[in-house]
């Protein structure tokens, strides 16, 4: 049997996760618009209603994302750069 086993596809996706984390901010610009690309939570959490009353609850889908940490990580970094470097109010990108 040749299927991918949990161990195998993690090494896949390691070079991937190893080229977001090594990023760096230098560009007000792009950190600018990798903040408002990357929401600052999940978008796919819902609650479908009707009368008040909850129908069905779509949980937040965001951590089953291989790469979910480096992509919040990036935000980060973004964020800092604006707030340090530029002395931005990042509360605008929340």
């Amino acid at each position: 049997m040749n299927s991918l086993t949990l161990p195998h596809l993690s090494a896949l996706l390691y070079p991937i996760r190893q080229r977001l984390e090594s990023i760096e901010i230098s560009n007000p610009q792009t950190a600018r618009s990798l903040c408002k690309i990357i929401p600052a939570r999940c978008p796919f959490e819902r609650q479908i209603k009707l009368f008040d009353y909850t129908l069905v609850r779509i949980p937040p889908l965001c951590k089953l994302n291989p790469f979910y940490d480096q992509i919040v990580s990036l935000r980060f970094k973004s964020l800092v750069y604006l707030a340090d470097q530029c002395g931005e109010d990042v509360t605008l990108y929340s």
